[in-house]
C-alpha cells in the first residue's frame, strides 16, 4: 500500500496529476481543492495517498492534507459510494463544508454535486451522521456549534453564488475559486456573484 508520495510535480491534467519520484512517474487522481493548492509544475510536492487495487487497474488517489484522505476513506466505506463519487463530493465541497452539511443534515448542498440526487443525499447524510461525531473538533466547527444558523446561512449563500456562476457557463472549479476569493462575512449570494464576476472579468 502506498501511503505517501514525495517528488516533483510534472503534469497537471485535471483531475489527474503526475508526480516524479526518483524517475518513476506516479499518476494520481486528486480533488479540486488539492489541485488548487498544488505547487507549480517542476516544484516539489508531498501527497497523502490512498491506493485502490482492482482486477483491471491499480488506482492512486492523492490529497494535500491527511484529513482529506481520512474523509475520502470514510466516504468509500459507505454503501454505494465508490472513489469516483467520493472525489466528486470532496471536489464540490471543502472538508469543513461537507462536515457542516452532515451535522446540519443539509441535503440541498449535497444535491449540487453532480450525480447526487435527493434520495442519495438523504441516505449519505444519515449514514455519515454517526461516523462524523469525531469530526466535530475540526477547525471551524466551534463556530458552527455556537451559532449554527449563521454558519448554515453563510454556507448556503456561498453555494448559491457558485451555482449561479456555473449556470452562467463558468467551470465548477473556476466558480468555486472566484467565490472563495471574494467571500466576506455578511455578504449575500448576489453580492458574492457581483464581486466574483468583477474579479473574473
Amino acid at each position: 500500500m502506498i501511503g505517501r508520495l514525495r517528488g516533483t510535480l510534472v503534469e497537471k491534467h485535471p483531475p489527474h496529476v503526475m508526480v516524479d519520484v526518483h524517475g518513476v512517474g506516479y499518476e494520481l487522481e486528486v480533488t479540486t481543492s488539492t489541485l488548487y493548492r498544488l505547487a507549480p509544475l517542476g516544484e516539489p510536492v508531498t501527497l497523502h495517498t490512498h491506493m485502490v487495487v482492482r482486477e483491471d487497474a491499480q488506482l492512486l488517489y492523492g490529497f494535500i492534507e491527511k484529513r482529506e484522505r481520512e474523509l475520502f476513506r470514510e466516504l468509500i466505506r459507505l454503501n454505494g459510494v465508490g472513489p469516483k463519487l467520493a472525489l466528486a463530493l470532496m471536489s464540490g465541497l471543502e472538508v469543513d463544508d461537507l462536515v457542516r452539511c452532515v451535522q446540519t443534515q443539509d441535503t440541498s448542498a449535497l444535491m449540487r454535486v453532480p450525480g447526487v440526487g435527493k434520495k442519495t443525499a438523504e441516505r449519505l447524510l444519515m449514514e455519515l451522521k454517526d461516523r462524523f461525531k469525531a469530526w466535530e473538533t475540526l477547525p471551524g466547527m466551534v463556530a458552527l456549534m455556537v451559532e449554527p444558523q449563521l454558519e448554515v446561512t453563510v454556507l448556503s449563500a456561498q453555494n448559491d453564488a457558485v451555482s449561479a456562476l456555473i449556470s452562467l457557463g463558468f467551470k465548477p472549479q473556476e466558480a468555486s475559486r472566484a467565490v472563495s476569493a471574494v467571500q466576506e462575512e455578511g455578504l449575500s449570494s448576489e453580492d458574492m456573484i457581483r464581486r466574483a464576476l468583477k474579479g473574473m472579468g
